[in-house]
């Protein structure tokens, strides 16, 4: 991906409005598509790497309908509930913003490249605010988790294990006073 990276300092009346009321903004945020978009009404959908064929439907259909709704679909382009959030959105036109855990000059995983491809060609936008050259590293995926809480009005939980990044997120949610909503699992 070679696209423009974008700063957006925390005074700057483009940084997102949501973000600048929780406790750790970050001083600024890196941004590849359109920043427009990061003030709009959205709504994050997060849950595990490792997903059942139902987590994925779901995923999908519930970000397909919230861009129905012209709602922004918020998730951390990880594999599994986030791949198919991004999907789901992307599937019916909608907005959707992928938070990362490292600079934006790479996009992890590798796999989900043609991914951010179509979030940005899509009018969707991919955040950070890890600067370039920034690798992925475990310890700041948690820390990433309260930009895509933080950013949102609300978070969905879809097949979340007791100790997970998606929980971590849910922690998050409610400290910033957001709604939680979780996806009942299958039997």
């Amino acid at each position: 991906m070679n696209k423009k990276i974008e700063t957006i300092k925390i005074n700057d009346k483009r940084y997102p409005k949501n973000l600048k009321r929780i406790d750790d903004p970050p001083k600024q945020i890196y941004v590849i598509g359109n920043a427009e978009i990061l003030n709009n009404f959205s709504i994050a959908i997060v849950g595990s790497r490792v997903c059942t064929d139902y987590g994925k439907r779901m995923a999908q259909s519930i970000a397909y309908n919230l861009a129905k709704q012209d709602i922004n679909v918020i998730s951390g382009l990880a594999i599994g509930i986030d791949t198919n959030a991004h999907k789901g959105c992307l599937l019916n036109k909608g907005k959707t913003i992928a938070v990362l855990a490292n600079g934006l000059d790479t996009i992890y995983p590798n796999e989900n490249q043609d991914l951010a491809n179509d979030i940005i060609e899509n009018g969707g936008a991919i955040i950070s605010e890890y600067p370039i050259g920034i690798q992925p590293k475990k310890e700041n995926f948690p820390i990433r988790n309260r930009i895509i809480s933080g950013l949102s009005d609300g978070v969905v939980v879809i097949e979340a294990k007791e100790k997970s990044g998606a929980l971590i997120t849910v922690d998050f949610a409610l400290e910033q006073g957001k709604d939680v909503f979780a996806v009942p699992r299958k039997y």
